[in-house]
């Protein structure tokens, strides 16, 4: 099992290593201009000149796809690094003091969990105003929050109580910490297969909101919008839609391996 666990996290790092190169790289240069009109023909199929072809304006769909999963990665990573934080800190404050406080925090959290976590993005998004990549980013990151609160609680409370934070306690470390110093370095295991769901999951929710035009709109590349422009031309530029759903499910395949490997290296902890 352990073998097997190594050689997802390698296959998943690789992969996700490359695609990684290939954002930031996206992020400083392009073949060409993404937002240019006729860098080739029209409907021009895939080539050495246009690896993934043109659109109907004639853009170049690689250097689109490059700029889009830029952003879309960009969003997801910001928004995962809020919620995870925020959750993180509600779940070490409700798992490791309890009380009172453990009881109004989480009842908070479960009335937020109530809500399907797309349907509260969207809420969101209809108060703070569509089109913001900050807007998107903010949204997506209180969605997260919830999760993180539930699963980082469950590890904080298992190891408050173990010999090793008996003893800091007994030695009159403060409370911020033992939080810090010596349990929070011991949820990793819990956490970090929680990250790259919520990476997935992130970059899921980023695409279907600006799939249905209320997330990142243009002249920003976003890989959602992409794939909603591209179900019209299915028959004209099929290449459209599998380049752009393509560079999507390759990002999440990526992570979700890298996901299952620490899963398996823990042994199974979640």
């Amino acid at each position: 099992m352990k073998k097997r666990g190594n050689g997802f996290l390698a296959a998943g790092l690789l992969l996700a290593g490359t695609l990684a190169a290939l954002v930031l790289l996206g992020m400083f240069w392009t073949p060409y201009d993404p937002n240019a009109m006729s860098a080739g023909p029209k409907f021009d199929s895939p080539s050495l000149a246009h690896l993934l072809g043109t659109d109907n304006f004639g853009r170049d769909i690689f250097s689109r796809v490059l700029q889009g999963a830029g952003t879309t990665v960009s969003i997801a990573l910001a928004a995962l690094a809020g919620g995870a934080v925020c959750g993180t800190a509600v779940g070490a404050v409700t798992g490791y003091c309890g009380g009172a406080a453990d009881e109004v925090l989480m009842r908070l959290n479960d009335a937020l969990t109530a809500f399907p976590s797309i349907l509260l993005a969207l809420v969101v998004i209809s108060i703070l105003g569509p089109g913001s990549r900050f807007h998107v980013t903010l949204a997506l990151g209180l969605v997260f929050i919830p999760s993180f609160a539930r699963v980082s609680r469950t590890a904080f409370a298992a190891l408050r109580d173990v010999n090793y934070v008996k003893s800091a306690r007994l030695m009159g470390a403060p409370g911020w910490r033992i939080v810090l110093v010596h349990i929070l370095p011991n949820t990793l295991p819990v956490l970090l297969p929680a990250l790259t769901i919520g990476f997935n999951n992130a970059v899921l929710a980023e695409a279907s909101m600006s799939f249905l035009g209320i997330g990142v709109t243009p002249p920003e590349a976003s890989l959602g919008y992409m794939l909603s422009e591209a179900q019209g031309m299915l028959f004209a530029a099929p290449w459209y839609a599998a380049g752009t759903g393509f560079a999507i499910v390759l990002l999440v395949f990526s992570v979700g391996l890298i996901g299952e490997g620490l899963r398996q290296r823990d042994g199974g902890v979640l």
